[in-house]
């Protein structure tokens, strides 16, 4: 819970009163590599943040799995879309090996923002992580070229290619495994 409790003290002091309750709606977790945390069809009603481990965002395509975020140590996690709507999720969220999680449900994380106004800003701060994420991603996509996504993957997250497959990571950059094993062997 350190990392947890360090990452949100990040965002805002908590009261000792507001620790001891995250501390009493967080519950640990722990998956093997391929869990699924979300799946699609069903609703989404838990929100992760990872303390060790990794994960991966992706739709089904076409009969092709489409990868489209990952998650590592210190971020957290869902299908946003139907945590926050609570209508099916459209995405999978798959764990890439074994993870420890701390999770909490979305009841439980209402009746923190009901009692604590600071879980407001917690919960923006989670969010706009997100967002930054998503936005980066579809400027990367729409902007860059395959090698540019592949160059600017290899200064800012070097570890992908250690944890994700290649096929994960071609789909990831938008990219054939193909071209990505092209790009790979030119530089």
């Amino acid at each position: 819970m350190e990392k947890l409790t360090d990452q949100l003290r990040r965002w805002y002091a908590l009261t000792p009163e507001m620790e001891a309750a995250l501390q009493q709606s967080f519950s640990r977790l722990i998956f093997n590599r391929n869990d699924y945390l979300a799946r699609e069809g069903r609703v989404c009603r838990d929100l992760y943040f990872i303390d060790s481990g990794a994960a991966r965002g992706f739709y089904h395509l076409d009969g092709r799995e489409i990868t489209h975020w990952f998650s590592w140590e210190n971020d957290f996690v869902t299908s946003f879309h139907s945590f926050i709507t609570e209508q099916p999720a459209v995405e999978n969220i798959q764990l890439l090996e074994g993870s420890v999680l701390w999770g909490i449900q979305k009841d439980k994380l209402m009746e923190l923002l009901d009692r604590f106004q600071e879980m407001e800003r917690l919960l923006r701060k989670a969010y706009e992580s997100y967002y930054i994420r998503l936005e980066e991603r579809f400027v990367n996509a729409q902007f860059k070229t395959a090698a540019e996504r592949y160059e600017e993957l290899l200064l800012d997250s070097p570890h992908v290619l250690e944890r994700a497959s290649l096929g994960q990571v071609a789909s990831y950059l938008g990219m054939s495994q193909e071209t990505l094993s092209r790009i790979r062997g030119k530089s």
